[in-house]
């Protein structure tokens, strides 16, 4: 559906207006998809993220301030996030060794087989993108990339 019956807005200033409140439209709309299949697993997608970014780097550790900065939201409490994920035995915490006010942190066992869960139903989470071709989904990345430029 389009954006402008979805919204029931009829006019927009101009495209890029209209491109803006789609993005934030279809940002919010793929978050509440996202939350929606995590559920049963009893992780939010910032949660997600997190385990994620600690898989990638597993069997290491990594410091906080680092997860921080590879965070699709930037602007989360992470050391809150990762203290839920402790409390539900998904990751670890551990001091850092060099530099007492930082703490190193990484992904249990637990954490490694709930993601392991998550990837065997991951064609569900992909469905509504299947409405794009393989060269429509290549061509969206590649505008997303441009769009964003040297901001990240």
């Amino acid at each position: 559906m389009e954006i402008d019956r979805e919204i029931q807005q009829k006019k927009f200033d101009n495209d890029r207006h209209r491109a803006r409140v789609n993005l934030l439209f279809t940002a919010s709309w793929l978050t509440g998809e996202m939350k929606t299949f995590l559920e049963p697993y009893d992780i939010t997608p910032k949660q997600f993220n997190i385990l994620r970014i600690l898989r990638g780097q597993h069997p290491g550790t990594v410091a906080i301030e680092e997860v921080r900065g590879r965070m699709i939201d930037r602007m989360s409490d992470v050391s809150r996030i990762i203290d839920r994920l402790v409390q539900k035995e998904l990751v670890a915490k551990q001091p850092c060794r060099n530099d007492r006010r930082s703490t190193r942190v990484s992904i249990t066992e637990a954490g490694l087989a709930l993601l392991q869960r998550v990837d065997e139903q991951k064609e569900q989470l992909e469905a509504s993108l299947r409405r794009l071709s393989d060269e429509e989904t290549r061509q969206l990345n590649a505008l997303l990339d441009k769009l964003r430029g040297d901001i990240v």
